[in-house]
């Protein structure tokens, strides 16, 4: 399988602050520690300290958390050794969408894996272990509930609320039911086995992933919690993240970038099972959201001492709970992840933890035998494809074009030959000049209707190459959508069981452009 890159500038798709992350622009420096060099790992690992009794407890729980789930050996070596003081974390994240969503969730899990291996490689007297961590506690079940398939999209109806990660996953038997022609067992058994969603996730993932050693982490627990119970009291009744995010976020917007993320006075919900609710402050009184409760402040440090699983942070500081219960070293997510980290380093500062890494996830287009076999036809270059369809065929009609349907040349003789008669019927009567200006306006739009019917004529003439265009944007870009973000991974894994072992050998987490995978 051929593969290719393009830069993210080329591929027209990325916002001005991640272009300028990725391309190491001075201005942004104050706003991370290092850009992701495997070089500059060795003061990373020097500098992060993780405590004994945290990782004895990081292990307990995931142990747990596992349960009678079947671990692969390295599943099971790589927990383990997060007791070592030589281990350490490299980490992404993700929403629990229904049969793992869009194909970029694959992408981050790949990026993760190959950056433990590169580093291990790069400090053999360490250890790197790769985890997703699951976005478990996030309640917006619009997002996860749905995914496209060969053209077609397949949505979870439910009338289920609160954390998805605990929500019941069994009514995905109707959706599995549609797909009666194609061999989800892998999903099945995910969704008709366990009793929560969370489970379900960490079974297929584990199925996916396991033997590449990747350790799924579920935030939503109360020991993890309780490690983070300090920074939960001191946000309640101090508020520290709300300011310092402000503040950085006024600093990018001064610089000309647009806010990733909002912040506000508390950045928690109250969570139980069937709901997810902000906390607000209102006089002395702390309240939860659309409910019936209130606290004091006395009844609110009781709630965070007692029950600290009740507090799920929101995407301001959920990111500083996983740097808090993880020895982690980097972060892998894509654009608009990395874009909103850059407005939480001084709140890790703030609260002693160590910034990681951002590291952009992989990025790629995979490309069908069949529409490359067109894109080889059409002679078409990797940046070519992220061009939109029209411009794409004007650049095919330009080529081909025997006669030419653009009337550029003929617009400025025209031009020049009715300046000319302008200056000789001034000469006769100044007032004449308005009634050849009119005229020469005429003549151009003559002009211009003359050039869409050349243009229409060609087209009709090279139907096949313009019918070629729409089906390799259609195929590529998805209802104009990047595909990596439409389409679902089983396209491709249906029909070679080895599509993660491919993405695992093509792609590199150092480099940093839009990959083309051609021939898939």
């Amino acid at each position: 399988m051929k593969a290719e890159k393009v830069t993210f500038e080329e591929a027209g798709c990325f916002s001005p602050l991640f272009l300028d992350y990725i391309n190491k622009k001075a201005e942004l420096k104050p706003f991370y520690n290092t850009f992701p060099d495997p070089k500059k790992f060795e003061k990373l690992i020097a500098d992060r300290q993780f405590p004994e009794d945290k990782r004895g407890t990081l292990v307990e729980v995931l142990l747990d958390e596992y349960g009678p789930l079947r671990k692969t050996d390295a599943v099971d070596f790589n927990i383990h050794s997060l007791r070592h003081p030589k281990t350490f974390t490299v980490t992404t994240g993700h929403q629990l969408n229904i049969f793992t969503g869009p194909l970029y969730f694959i992408y981050k899990i790949v990026s993760v894996i190959n950056t433990c291996v590169r580093l291990k490689k790069a400090y053999p007297d360490y250890h790197f272990v790769p985890v997703y961590w699951m976005a478990t506690e996030d309640h917006d079940l619009a997002e996860i509930s749905y995914f496209h398939l060969f053209g077609k999209k397949y949505s979870w109806n439910t009338d289920q609320t609160g954390p998805v990660g605990r929500m019941k996953p069994h009514t995905l038997i109707d959706v599995i039911h549609e797909l009666d022609d194609e061999d989800v067992s892998l999903f099945e058994k995910a969704y008709l086995d366990y009793h929560t969603l969370a489970d379900a996730v960490r079974h297929y993932v584990n199925k996916l992933f396991g033997d590449y050693g990747l350790v799924v982490v579920d935030g939503d627990n109360a020991q993890l919690k309780e490690m983070f119970a300090p920074t939960i009291k001191e946000e309640i009744f101090e508020n520290h993240s709300n300011r310092l995010v402000e503040e950085s976020s006024q600093k990018l917007k001064d610089l000309g970038y647009t806010e990733q993320a909002y912040s506000r006075e508390i950045n928690f919900f109250y969570l139980d099972d069937n709901f997810r609710e902000r906390i607000v402050k209102e006089g002395d009184q702390f309240k939860v959201l659309n409910t019936d409760l209130t606290f004091t402040a006395d009844e609110m440090e009781d709630l965070i001492e007692s029950e600290p699983e009740k507090f799920s942070p929101n995407v301001i500081l959920r990111p500083l709970y996983q740097e808090t219960i993880l020895p982690n070293l980097a972060y892998v997510g894509g654009p608009a992840e990395v874009s909103y980290w850059l407005q939480l380093k001084t709140v890790f500062e703030h609260y002693g933890v160590e910034f990681p890494v951002l590291m952009p996830r992989n990025f790629a287009l995979l490309v069908p035998k069949a529409t490359q076999k067109k894109i080889e036809k059409l002679k078409l270059k990797a940046a070519n494809l992220f061009k939109d369809s029209h411009s794409l065929k004007e650049m095919i009609l330009n080529r081909v074009s025997s006669n030419g349907f653009e009337l550029k040349e003929e617009e400025q003789q025209f031009a020049v030959l009715f300046e000319k008669i302008k200056a000789k019927a001034e000469e006769v009567d100044k007032s004449l000049g308005g009634f050849v200006g009119a005229e020469s306006v005429k003549t151009f739009k003559s002009l211009e209707t003359i050039a869409k019917r050349l243009k229409k004529a060609e087209e009709q003439n090279n139907s096949t190459a313009m019918n070629q265009i729409d089906a390799i944007k259609d195929k590529l870009f998805p209802e104009g959508n990047l595909q990596e973000r439409h389409d679902n991974f089983l396209t491709f894994y249906l029909n070679n069981p080895d599509f993660i072992q491919v993405l695992l050998n093509k792609f590199d987490p150092f480099n940093f452009h839009f990959q083309i995978i051609r021939d898939m």
